[in-house]
Order: structure tokens, then sequence, then C-alpha cells
């Protein structure tokens, strides 16, 4: 990461690895809770960001509720499909966020599920994501970190920031 705190400038997630399974990412983000959790829970607003600026977004089905469960697709550039599902496990509106997270072209595919917890702290008007991906070995942590990711993060969460900031203004 670029920055060491978080400030709703371009790019300023701050991604750490605080055991040998943790992903953490924290991001503050210039709206409040409620404006931020609509751009991770509702199918339209997830469209707009999830691919970054990676690819096109296809589908998202999304029931953010426990028991519930989720799948996003995007074509990717260069015309291959990318596909990321799971299930909610807790879900706190505009406070909490968890969920199993597969990514479909993993060999391993369901052994390499991750367990991601977004936690949306909300002070004087702007939102802390910390979000936690823990995966179940050393090896797909670093596969997930090496694959990418945080650049599509980057690119993802400075979206999120437009969109929420917009809801929270309209």
């Amino acid at each position: 990461m670029t920055s060491t705190t978080p400030s709703s400038r371009k790019g300023s997630a701050v991604l750490t690895l605080p055991n040998d399974t943790d992903i953490q990412v924290t991001r503050e983000f210039a709206a409040p809770a409620a404006a931020v959790w609509r751009v991770f829970t509702e199918p339209d607003l997830i469209a707009r960001w999830w691919a970054g600026l990676r690819g096109t977004v296809t589908s998202v089905e999304i029931d953010p509720r426990p028991g519930g469960a989720y799948r996003y697709v995007m074509e990717a550039e260069g015309g291959f499909e990318v596909a990321f599902h799971g299930e909610f496990t807790e879900v706190v509106p505009t406070e909490r966020l968890v969920h199993t997270e597969v990514f479909e072209g993993m060999p391993d595919g369901d052994s390499a599920a991750t367990l991601n917890t977004y936690s949306f702290v909300e002070h004087d008007g702007r939102t802390t994501l910390t979000l936690i991906t823990r995966a179940p070995s050393t090896e797909v942590r670093d596969a997930i970190v090496s694959s990418g990711m945080e650049g599509g993060l980057q690119e993802g969460f400075d979206l999120v920031d437009e969109l929420a900031a917009g809801l929270a203004q309209a």
C-alpha cells in the first residue's frame, strides 16, 4: 500500500498481514455507514464497483442475511470470466458483514474458501471499514495476495468511496 493512514484519497486502503492466515485491509470512506453499507449490499451498486477497472460485472446475486448466498461474476479484461460465491454467516446492518468466499477459478475450490469479516465504524459522518480475510492456510493467503488483489481492491474501494459519497449527498 502506498498510504499508511486511511484518508479517502485514491488508493488509500492499507493492507497488512497480521498473522499466517489473515489479510487485513482498512479504508476510510467519506460517507456515513448507512451509505457504505448500501454500496456493499445492493446489487445495482455492487455492479458499479466490484470489478474495479479490470472488467465489467455481468451478474450480481446477493441475499445478505444469515444463510443467504451471493455470487458475483465479471468479464475481465482479456475476455475471461471471473466469479466468486459464498454464504453469509452474520449480518448486522451498517455494522458487520461476515461471509465465506470461494474464487471459482481456484483449483482447490471450496477447500480454499476464505472467511471475510467486514466491520463498518462511523465517526463524524465518515466510515472506517476493516476487512479481515481469513484463509485456510498461509499458502492460500499468499496466493490471494500475489494474485493482484491489492490493485483491484484499491480500484474497487475508490469507486465505493465515490458511490457512497454520492448516496450520502442525495
